[in-house]
C-alpha cells in the first residue's frame, strides 16, 4: 500500500557500479528529481542530475520521479491528501474529468484509477524503451511453451500413410498418384492431367471420389478424348462453394486433413493486426485467413504463433524477401486454427537503461517484485495516447449516445500535425464529405465512420456499427478497465492487502482474468469466517461490471454501484438490445506474481548497441551483449513472465514507482 511521504529515506547519489554501491550517473545532465519512493514530491527530495537523451524517435520514458502530477488539474496531491480524499464517488468529479477532455488535456495514472503501489521501497530513475529493441516479448503457448522463431525452413511434404493406403484413393495408380501431385504442387494452374476412364460406371464414379478426396482442391469431369473416355482433373475454379480454399489451390494433396498452416511471427516495431494486414496484401488473399491467439507490443520486438487457413508454407516463407522487419518461420501442418485467448501468457525481455539510483533500492525494488509482485492494473495502453481517452468512448457507446461516440472518435487532439487537420473540420463544419477529404488515408477507423456517416448523415448508430466490431469492444472494454483500476485502488486503501470477508475467488483459480470476449460461466467463491483463511490477496478477484457476473458480498459492490450510478448507469441493469453493448462482465486478479523473474545489469556508454538477443538476432549469430568495462552508463535486463492480459508496465512500475502516463513521462524527456 502506498505510504506517507516520511516513510522513505532521500536517495543518495553515488558513484556508478555494478557490484554493490549505487547505480548512477555523473557528468554534464539536466535535472530530474528523483522520487523519495512514493512517486510523490516532499520537501526532503534530492535533485538528480540525468544525462541528456536522444530525442530522434519517439522515446518513452519512465523515472521514478517526484512530479507525480494530475496534469489534467495542474496539481499535486501528496500521498496524505490521497489516501484521505480516497475514492470520492462525487457528481461534480465526473463533470470535471469531462470537461478535462474537451480542454485537451492527456491522459494520467490518477485519470484512470492507477494510484496504489503494493511495498513502499524507493524507487529508481530509469528509461524504458528508448529502442523499442529494449523490449522483447514471447508469446507462451497454453502448454507452456515460450515461442521462438528457430528456423525459416519450409516443413517436410512427405506424402501420409493414411492417403497413399486409404482403400478409395488405391483406384488411382501410382503412376496417376505421381501425375496429380506434380500438378498439385506446380505453379502453373492451367495444367491439367487426363485418366483413362473406361466404360464402368461404378469406376468412373470411384476415380472420381479418389481424385476429391486426396487432392480437394481439384475438380473432375468426364469427357471423351479419341473415341475413349478419360476424367479430366484440373484446379478449381473461383467462387465455388470453399472460397477460403479455392484461394489456396496448391495446398499439400496429402494435408487435406491438416488444412492449416501454423507458423512462427517475428516482428519489429509494427503492430500485430498491421502485420496480418501487410502479409494478406502481398498474398492477395483475405485478412480473415490469418488467426492468433492475441496482439503484442508495436514499439518491440516480438514472437508469436499465427495459422494461416490453407496458404501454402512456400508462399509465407517467400513473405521473408519482401517484408521487412518481419520474419516467418517454424512452419508445420495442424488441423486446427488458433483462437484468442489461447495463450498462457508473455515471457518479456525488457531493458531499462540510464538507470539513476542506489543499487540497494534497486536489488529491493525487484526482490519486493519477485516475492510480492504487483497490482494487476490495466495499463495506460488501454486507455489510448491521444487528449481523448479511449473509455471516454466506451461510456458513451454503452449509454447509445452515438453522436457524441462519433465527436469523441473525431474531434481534436492536442497533436496539431498536418494529418490531424480533418479533426478541425470536422469540428467546425460537422460535413462528413469535406472531414473525409481531408482525412490521411492511414486513419483507418475515422474514414469507415466519415463514408458511413456521409451515405447517411443523420444514422450515428449505423456509423459507430461501420466500425470493426473489434475496434468498438476495444472502447467498450477501456471503460470496464477504468472502473476496475478505481476499484482495485480504493479495495487495497480501505482494506489492505489481506483476504476479508465478502471478497470473492475463483474455484481452480489461474491467476487471470476469463474475459467477457468468450464468456464461461463460473461461480465465485464468497469469503467467510469459515473459508477466509484458505486464500490470499493472490486468489482474490474483482469483477469488470456487466450483466452476469457476481459482486463482493461487502462494501466494495457499494463503490461499484456508486461509480456506475453517476456514470448513468443502473447496475442492475447492464443488458442492451445491442448486443455488442450487453456485456456480461468479466472477473480479474487483483494481485499477480511474476514468474521466473531474473535480472543483470551492464555498463555501457552507446544507447544505440542492443543489450539484449532477440531471436532473429540468434538465427544470425549474433553473440551475447557484454558489459562494456568503464562505461559512463548503467542499464538493467529484467526477463520474466506474466499471465495473459497483464501488462508490463504495470509490474515496472512497481520497481520504478513511477506514473507510465505518457504525459507525465513526455515532461521527463528534456533536452
Amino acid at each position: 500500500m502506498s505510504g506517507s511521504p516520511d516513510d522513505f529515506p532521500p536517495a543518495k547519489k553515488q558513484k556508478l557500479t555494478t557490484d554493490g554501491g549505487a547505480i548512477c550517473v555523473d557528468g554534464d545532465a539536466h535535472e530530474v528529481i528523483l522520487s523519495t519512493g512514493n512517486g510523490l514530491p516532499t520537501e526532503s527530495d534530492h535533485c538528480i542530475k540525468q544525462p541528456v537523451i536522444s530525442t530522434e524517435s519517439t522515446v518513452e520514458l519512465i523515472s521514478a520521479t517526484a512530479e507525480h502530477e494530475n496534469t489534467t488539474q495542474n496539481s499535486t496531491l501528496t500521498c496524505k491528501e490521497k489516501q484521505n480524499d480516497g475514492l470520492q464517488l462525487r457528481t461534480d468529479d465526473i463533470q470535471d474529468q469531462s470537461s478535462k477532455i474537451h480542454l485537451g488535456t492527456n491522459v494520467s495514472e490518477l485519470d484512470v484509477g492507477i494510484t496504489e503501489f503494493l511495498c513502499n521501497h524507493p524507487g529508481i530513475s530509469a528509461i524504458i524503451k528508448q529502442r523499442y529493441s529494449d523490449f522483447i516479448v514471447h508469446e507462451v503457448s497454453l502448454t507452456g511453451e515460450t515461442i521462438h522463431l528457430t528456423s525459416t525452413e519450409l516443413p517436410s511434404e512427405e506424402p501420409e500413410d493414411k492417403v497413399t493406403n486409404d482403400e478409395t484413393v488405391s483406384v488411382l495408380d501410382r503412376e496417376v498418384q505421381e501425375q496429380l501431385t506434380e500438378l498439385a504442387t506446380s505453379e502453373d494452374k492451367t495444367r491439367s492431367v487426363e485418366i483413362p476412364a473406361g466404360e464402368d460406371k461404378q469406376m468412373r464414379q470411384n476415380i472420381h471420389k479418389a481424385v476429391k478426396t486426396a487432392f480437394p482442391m481439384f475438380e473432375t469431369q468426364t469427357d471423351v478424348r479419341d473415341g475413349q473416355k478419360v476424367i479430366v482433373v484440373n484446379y478449381k475454379k473461383s467462387g465455388g462453394k470453399d472460397s477460403r480454399q479455392s484461394s489456396c489451390p496448391e495446398w499439400p494433396a496429402n494435408k487435406s486433413k491438416l488444412p492449416y498452416c501454423r507458423f512462427v511471427l517475428y516482428k519489429e516495431n509494427k503492430d500485430t493486426m498491421d502485420v496480418i494486414s501487410l502479409m494478406a496484401k502481398f498474398l492477395k488473399v483475405k485478412e480473415g485467413l490469418f488467426q492468433y491467439a492475441g496482439t503484442k507490443d508495436r514499439r518491440a520486438k516480438t514472437s508469436q504463433e499465427i495459422t494461416a487457413y490453407k496458404i501454402h508454407p512456400k508462399k509465407l516463407s517467400g513473405l521473408n524477401n519482401v517484408l521487412r522487419n518481419i520474419k516467418l518461420g517454424n512452419f508445420r501442418y495442424v488441423d486446427k486454427p488458433l483462437k484468442l485467448g489461447e495463450l498462457k501468457g508473455n515471457h518479456f525481455t525488457i531493458v531499462l537503461r540510464n538507470t539513476v539510483g542506489s543499487d540497494e533500492d534497486l536489488q529491493r525494488g525487484l526482490n519486493s517484485l519477485k516475492s510480492k509482485g504487483f497490482i494487476n492494473y490495466f495499463g495506460m495502453q488501454r486507455f489510448g495516447t491521444t487528449s481523448v481517452p479511449t473509455y471516454e468512448i466506451g461510456r458513451a457507446l454503452l449509454k447509445g449516445e452515438w453522436a457524441d461516440a462519433i465527436d469523441l472518435i473525431l474531434c481534436p487532439r492536442t497533436s496539431n500535425g498536418s494529418s490531424e487537420r480533418f479533426r478541425h473540420v470536422w469540428s467546425q463544419t460537422k460535413d462528413p464529405l469535406q472531414t473525409l477529404e481531408a482525412t490521411d488515408s492511414r486513419c483507418s477507423i475515422e474514414r469507415s465512420l466519415l463514408r458511413a456517416l456521409q451515405k447517411s448523415p443523420k444514422n450515428f448508430q449505423g456509423a459507430i456499427q461501420a466500425l470493426p466490431r473489434n475496434t468498438r469492444m476495444m472502447y467498450v472494454h477501456s471503460y470496464q478497465s477504468l472502473v476496475w483500476n478505481t476499484m482495485v485502488s480504493k479495495r487495497i486503501q480501505t482494506y489492505g492487502l489481506q483476504p476479508v470477508e465478502g471478497d470473492i475467488v475463483l474455484p481452480s483459480h489461474s491467476g487471470q482474468d476469463l474475459r467477457d470476449e468468450e464468456p464461461k460461466k463460473v461461480q465465485p467463491v464468497v469469503l467467510n469466517e469459515s473459508n477466509l483463511s484458505l486464500y490470499s490477496i493472490y486468489d482474490i478477484v474483482l469483477p469488470l461490471p456487466g450483466h452476469d457476473i457476481v459482486y463482493p458480498a461487502n462494501e466494495v459492490k457499494t463503490w461499484y454501484e456508486m461509480y456506475l450510478s453517476k456514470d448513468g448507469f443502473d447496475i442492475n441493469n447492464l443488458q442492451r438490445k445491442n448486443k455488442d453493448y450487453s456485456l456480461p462482465g468479466a472477473y480479474r486478479t487483483m494481485v499477480v506474481r511474476p514468474a521466473d523473474l531474473e535480472w543483470r545489469t551492464f555498463l555501457y556508454d552507446d544507447y544505440t548497441i542492443p543489450l539484449a538477443l532477440s531471436d532473429l538476432d540468434r538465427l544470425e549469430n549474433i553473440s551475447e551483449p557484454k558489459s562494456c568495462p568503464g562505461g559512463k552508463l548503467c542499464a538493467v535486463r529484467l526477463s520474466f513472465t506474466l499471465p495473459s492480459s497483464c501488462y508490463a508496465t504495470m509490474a515496472l512500475r512497481e520497481v520504478l514507482k513511477t506514473d507510465t502516463s505518457p504525459s507525465h513521462q513526455i515532461t521527463l524527456n528534456v533536452t
